[in-house]
């Protein structure tokens, strides 16, 4: 049975237009990631007395803002003076405090840095791009690190090779010590 309301629409069901049941595209994991992110930072600057808006951001909100998270970090870092500090694997529990990691840190502000541009800001002014947030965030990595015993050794990149630094009967690099020994 049909009601008389003027919109033509069946009693007790909304209204589904075509326009309503269209979704907008999936995000990437990544894409969301950033938005919440951009958000969460959006909010912390409007929660600063008084608030901060986006033009007056530096880098000096977003080490506050860094600073800020650790309180909801996960990863215990040891302090100088516990038994533990600079041990990989502790056999018992301590009052270190909890932060975030280092990594952590070092994504989200890729992405923050990121979502800055999109959102109109200029690469130029960027406050995720300061040289004072790579010092805070090298410092972070040499810090956990140290409490946990294990330096940080960054990754050297395999030099490729070109095919005049090969033997071209044995296919076994020029430089190589199976040559010089004879085999």
């Amino acid at each position: 049975m049909m009601s008389n309301d003027p919109g033509g629409h069946e009693a007790g069901g909304p209204s589904r237009s075509s326009e309503q049941q269209q979704q907008p595209p999936q995000l990437s994991r990544y894409e969301s990631q950033k938005r919440r992110d951009w958000n969460t930072f959006g909010q912390y600057l409007r929660n600063q007395r008084p608030p901060v808006g986006l033009p007056q951001c530096n880098y000096t909100h977003v080490l506050d803002f860094l600073r800020y998270l650790d309180q909801f970090g996960k990863t215990k870092v040891h302090v100088q003076g516990c038994v533990f500090f600079g041990q990989p694997e502790p056999a018992g529990p301590c009052s270190c405090p909890l932060r975030q990691a280092w990594g952590s840190l070092d994504a989200l502000i890729g992405r923050l840095r990121a979502a800055y541009e999109e959102n109109g800001g200029a690469a130029e002014t960027n406050p995720f791009a300061n040289g004072a947030i790579r010092v805070y965030l090298r410092e972070v990595r040499e810090s956990q690190a140290k409490a946990r015993g294990i330096p940080y050794k960054k990754k050297k990149k395999k030099k490729k090779r070109k095919a005049s630094d090969y033997d071209q009967e044995t296919m076994i690099p020029s430089n190589s010590s199976f040559q010089s020994s004879g085999i």
